[in-house]
């Protein structure tokens, strides 16, 4: 019929509105910095880079980081400067764990991923079962494009605790952006909910509303995809 196009293209139009919504929302909350469910008002955000998809930076090494006056040289360049005391500090004790998180920490706001995941890998080294670290070293896995390390290090890290807000968060969030695994982002935000009762009302409306959204985009691709089928099926009978 004349009108089955039309209603295929509200469809498609629907299901990219709820897309893009929770792309949104996701860049927004990957551009945080780790911790974002309990600290609240205490964290600061920190610049999101160029990317050429949403939630996985791909800048290219003069781009300009959006939100920042420095292209990316510039800014590997403050951090090195920043971090060179502690790498100096390093040379008399190079398992001090602290010292390495500080190092990583301040690569990752400066956008230098890989070396931050490098310094956060050798802090987990030495304190494997620190959960908060391991979450760190996630963040820039995943930052640096490596999707796998990075739920493979959130799992890791709640194998010693499951119940831990951060990780739980961000497992969902990489699942959802970086593997299109709706499913498994609502398995991970779920056990957050049950079993953090602690978390403000502010934050516990953030993921379910996040949760509302994928269970959206999930009801209505079948739809989609079904009405794309039927559109195949009768332009190959004419």
């Amino acid at each position: 019929m004349a009108d089955e196009p039309a209603a295929t293209s509200t469809a498609d139009l629907s299901l990219r509105a709820v897309q893009v919504y929770v792309m949104a929302a996701i860049c927004l909350v990957a551009g945080l910095a780790i911790g974002y469910l309990l600290r609240g008002s205490q964290l600061q955000a920190s610049p999101t880079p160029t990317a050429t998809k949403p939630g996985i930076p791909s800048p290219q090494p003069n781009a300009t980081v959006s939100g920042h006056p420095h292209g990316l040289e510039e800014l590997k360049q403050m951090a090195d400067k920043r971090v060179a005391p502690l790498i100096e500090k390093l040379k008399s004790d190079p398992n001090d764990s602290a010292v390495l998180a500080q190092v990583g920490a301040i690569y990752h706001t400066s956008h230098q991923f890989k070396e931050a995941a490098d310094y956060y890998g050798k802090a987990v080294q030495i304190d494997p079962k620190n959960v908060a670290l391991r979450t760190k070293l996630a963040s820039s896995l995943y930052r640096n494009d490596d999707i796998d390390g990075a739920i493979a290090q959130l799992n890791h890290a709640l194998s010693y605790d499951p119940k831990d807000a951060n990780a739980l968060f961000d497992l969902g969030m990489i699942r959802l952006q970086g593997k299109q695994d709706g499913k498994g982002a609502l398995e991970a935000w779920q056990q957050l909910l049950r079993t953090n009762p602690q978390l403000s009302a502010e934050r516990k409306a953030m993921v379910e509303k996040l949760m509302a959204d994928v269970m959206t985009a999930q009801t209505n691709q079948p739809a989609t995809q079904g009405a794309r089928s039927n559109d195949g099926l009768k332009s190959n009978s004419h």
